[in-house]
């Protein structure tokens, strides 16, 4: 792959907007280079770094990522757009991604204007290399896998992965947001052998923190370089960036949190396979199960009524008639399963 050759034309020869905190990088005792308001109350006057490299650091001393590899958004989903807007050009090239899966890739593919091809998966919800490069042609610029994958919960083959990697002319973006809750490891480690990969993963799941919305792209230095150029400059706000330097030394609480989660699955797992209502539990490598029910709608608004709230796949490929359940505390998740047990 020669990155120049993917990149959009017009990314490729753009020229970013070049904000005051990209221009001054350090402390100073005045600041009046931004057109700030200089007085405050709660210390958010300024601008925040553009490029968060304080949060980057301390991220990549856990990750074991270079800072220059990091690219942080608003949630995955940011990044998930960003990659769009670099490598396809709108109205002609494509996107394949794996289905059912998560549906922001199809979102932000119809957002750009941009072609999004499907491959189905199997009866086990998996994938082969070489169905998906199938689907792909000269103007197919990206390919999305998720692995734990959502709504199924299993982690993809790893060996397809690689081989979709090293097979295709273009980029891949591999979704990592509950690698947390698998026994995979993450292919963080992979990302010096294969040039062409980015991997998104997130503080939303594992990390207790979805309403902060941070989410994360590793790869190349290269890549990065281009995924900052497109960003809007101070796409991380001041008081995001200040919860994560302190939620980041929180690891071995987020690692405690993680085991009791595991655990409550497995307790759950056992608990509606026990229901009459309950037809089929998927494998799941995340922290949420899908299971197949009776009748989807009507279990879905019958968990409603009495407050409990699910979600309904039923319309999602290869989905039929199931729901996905996030893995609660023990209490959520008894009251779920009680509940369960009322459905005539």
């Amino acid at each position: 792959m020669i990155l120049e050759q993917i990149v959009r034309h017009n990314i490729r020869h753009l020229t970013p907007y070049s904000s005051a905190r990209d221009e001054f990088k350090g402390e100073a005792s005045v600041y009046l280079d931004a057109n700030e308001n200089p007085y405050q109350l709660y210390r958010m006057n300024r601008y925040p770094d553009p490029l968060q490299w304080k949060v980057k650091t301390a991220l990549a001393a856990m990750k074991g990522v270079d800072r220059e590899r990091i690219f942080l958004g608003v949630g995955s989903d940011e990044p998930i757009d960003n990659v769009f807007r670099v490598f396809c050009e709108p109205g002609i090239d494509n996107v394949v991604s794996i289905d059912p899966t998560y549906g922001m890739y199809g979102v932000a593919a119809e957002i750009n204007n941009v072609e999004y091809r499907r491959v189905l998966l199997d009866e086990s919800f998996d994938f082969t290399a070489d169905r998906l490069l199938q689907a792909t042609d000269r103007h197919t610029k990206l390919i999305f896998l998720c692995s734990p994958n959502n709504p199924t919960g299993n982690c993809l083959n790893r060996n397809e992965i690689i081989r979709t990697v090293r097979q295709f002319n273009g980029i891949v973006v591999l979704d990592e947001a509950y690698i947390d809750f698998s026994g995979q490891p993450s292919f963080l480690g992979e990302l010096d052998r294969y040039p062409n990969l980015i991997v998104l993963q997130t503080l939303s799941k594992a990390w207790a923190s979805a309403a902060v919305r941070l989410g994360m792209a590793f790869a190349s230095a290269d890549i990065i370089r281009i995924m900052n150029k497109v960003k809007y400059p101070y796409n991380i706000n001041q008081l995001t960036q200040d919860y994560v330097l302190q939620m980041l030394p929180e690891k071995e609480q987020v690692k405690q949190w993680v085991d009791v989660l595991l655990r409550e699955r497995e307790k759950l797992k056992k608990r509606l396979s026990e229901l009459p209502c309950i037809e089929k539990l998927y494998p799941t490598d995340a922290n949420f199960i899908l299971v197949k029910v009776a009748d989807a709608d009507a279990i879905y608004r019958f968990l409603t009524e009495k407050g409990v709230i699910v979600r309904n796949r039923n319309a999602v490929s290869l989905c039929a008639g199931c729901l996905r359940i996030t893995v609660g505390t023990p209490e959520e998740n008894r009251t779920l399963t009680d509940t369960l047990q009322q459905f005539q």
